[in-house]
């Protein structure tokens, strides 16, 4: 039973250890310094796992003193490497540099003096020895021997505390998960001879840690890469198809001598277009599906004065009360315009369309052109695949592109309910 107690919390912080190391290597979105710390820190476990490990099994049942007292020696170093590594992971991100603060040279003597008091002890008996049964017991200093851990997680609690608002919430409180155990455990343990308590407190301290850091640091990634397809959307905005332009412009010159009600309906549709253009810059994650229906509307008002007679447009949306991406439909229906016209062709008809679901809503658009060709890399393209990353990242949504039995293309839109 005794040595089940001992196996259980050893096999269950090395599962933990080696979980954390190979979360370390894998995980997205830890910048270049934490990563190396927490792949050196869980690292730093294994070995110490594997010291302890080796002293239930090869040390104590041979009853080799020096063997017993080597063991102690390395498990004991092992535990105690991650107590300065995260004085300078604080300083870190403080952003405050490492090699030249008082405090990481204050933390460095005193691991040192831990260290020097390790190796004293494997020739002297003041810290431990190894009784006839095989085991360790206390020295007459004893309590000695973690005194220099202790004051160094004590500067860190303080160091944390004075530097509290220069850390994200998040990241304080990782530090606190990591220190008041630990701390605790060391306490505890100068009166009581029992490092598997400290191999427990280190490794659930630091898989703690390690999880509140990464979960922000994912966020940070995400948000990151909301941001780098918000400004990806602001370039596609920023390089409206010249000829659109200009096509427009010299339509309206000549409407306001053939059809001046006309000329002035289409400007204040190209204006409409326009301005919302440049709103969705500014906007925000969604906008209302009635305010992209609306510049969706525009454009194709615009195109539809100048195909007169080859662009027909069906509106299906019943149901608008639901939000999504800005730029979402209008470069859709841009995109089937663009591919769809064609002089020597049928005329172009597209549909769109709104269909709410228990899950999801569907905006569907269809049109009878030539079909979609994914092989394609060509801006349209690459456009679609703009939206379909914004719409991952701000709101779970899918796009779905499929192929017409009789031609022409479906693209559909969903929209978690």
């Amino acid at each position: 039973m005794t040595e089940i107690l001992f196996y259980l919390p050893l096999g269950a912080v090395t599962m933990m250890s080696l979980l954390g190391l190979w979360l370390a290597f894998i995980m997205p979105g830890l910048d270049g310094w934490s990563r190396r710390f927490f792949k050196l820190l869980f690292l730093d476990l294994v070995l110490c796992m594997l010291a302890y490990l080796l002293d239930l099994i090869v040390c104590e049942p041979s009853g080799s003193v020096p063997a017993i007292k080597a063991s102690w020696f390395f498990e004991s170093l092992f535990i105690s490497v991650p107590i300065p590594m995260l004085t300078a992971y604080l300083l870190h991100c403080c952003e405050e540099s490492v090699y030249k603060s008082p405090l990481i040279r204050a933390a460095a003597v005193l691991w040192l003096a831990y260290v020097a008091l390790l190796t004293a002890a494997q020739f002297a008996p003041f810290l431990y020895d190894v009784g006839a049964d095989g085991q360790l017991v206390r020295g007459s200093w004893y309590p000695m021997g973690p005194a220099p851990l202790i004051v160094i997680m004590i500067l860190n609690f303080r160091a944390l505390i004075t530097r509290r608002r220069l850390l994200s919430v998040k990241t304080y409180h990782a530090f606190l998960v990591y220190l008041i155990p630990l701390t605790s455990a060391m306490i505890v343990n100068s009166f009581v001879l029992n490092y598997l308590l400290i191999d427990v407190g280190v490794s659930v301290s630091s898989f703690g840690m390690f999880s509140i850091i990464l979960f922000e640091q994912i966020e940070q990634y995400m948000r990151q890469q909301r941001e780098i397809a918000r400004q990806q959307a602001s370039i596609l905005i920023l390089q409206m198809r010249p000829h659109f332009i200009y096509n427009t412009m010299t339509g309206i010159y000549y409407l306001c001598d053939q059809d001046p009600q006309k000329a002035k309906q289409v400007t204040l549709d190209f204006t409409t277009y326009l301005r919302r253009n440049f709103t969705a810059l500014a906007g925000g994650d969604t906008i209302p599906f009635t305010e992209e229906l609306e510049h969706t509307r525009a454009y194709l008002a615009v195109e539809q004065a100048q195909f007169e007679g080859s662009l027909f447009v069906d509106y299906d949306t019943p149901f608008t009360q639901f939000r999504l991406p800005p730029l979402t439909l209008q470069p859709i229906v841009e995109n089937a315009v663009k591919h769809g016209m064609d002089p020597d062709s049928e005329p172009l008809h597209i549909t769109i369309r709104t269909c709410p679901g228990d899950s999801c809503v569907e905006v569907i658009v269809t049109d009878n052109g030539p079909g979609y060709t994914p092989a394609e890399d060509n801006e349209p393209h690459i456009a679609l695949k703009n939206i379909r990353q914004r719409l991952e990242m701000t709101c779970g949504g899918k796009l779905l592109i499929l192929p017409n039995e009789g031609g022409g293309t479906t693209v559909k839109v969903l929209i978690p309910a």
